[in-house]
């Protein structure tokens, strides 16, 4: 018996976006990126996690990127177009995006919001990404996954 599909699941079959899923156990309580990518057996350079910010003006944007490596705010402001970004705060994670912190996908959140990957995922085959729950992670090829969130890509990682 599967488990019922999230909201990102749905995003991706309605476009028809194949995609692999991944299970890992969570009841440990790390769901960090190193961790999820251990758990699921596959490379950290890989999986990508998914950041919400907020920008100076108001707007949200969402920030996709390995899992090892750290958001540059600077780059990704330049990235979008705004004077600065910010973290939203954990609390407001599912007030924005519909998803919960360890389960927040890229695809399916409640509106659409400017999107950037990090531009190491042009070159990947394929990807894993936040299926929308904790313990959950979708394998899906990049540049369909992009074009389903209308993003672009950008260097947008610290170093």
């Amino acid at each position: 018996m599967s488990e019922a599909k999230t909201n990102a699941m749905r995003m991706l079959d309605r476009g028809k976006i194949p995609y692999t899923v991944h299970t890992y156990d969570h009841r440990d309580g790390k769901i960090d990126g190193p961790s999820v990518a251990a758990k699921v057996g596959i490379d950290p350079e890989r999986v990508y996690k998914t950041l919400v910010t907020k920008g100076s003006g108001g707007g949200y944007f969402v920030f996709v990127l390995p899992v090892e490596l750290e958001l540059d705010l600077k780059k990704a402001a330049r990235a979008v177009g705004e004077k600065s970004v910010a973290m939203i705060r954990v609390d407001e994670i599912n007030k924005v995006t519909g998803y919960i912190r360890g389960g927040c996908s890229p695809v399916g959140m409640k509106k659409l919001y400017p999107t950037v990957f990090d531009r190491r995922a042009e070159g990947l085959a394929a990807i894993v990404v936040s299926g929308g729950r904790i313990g959950t992670q979708i394998e899906v090829e990049p540049a369909a996954l992009m074009a389903a969130v209308g993003a672009k890509t950008a260097d947008i990682t610290a170093g």
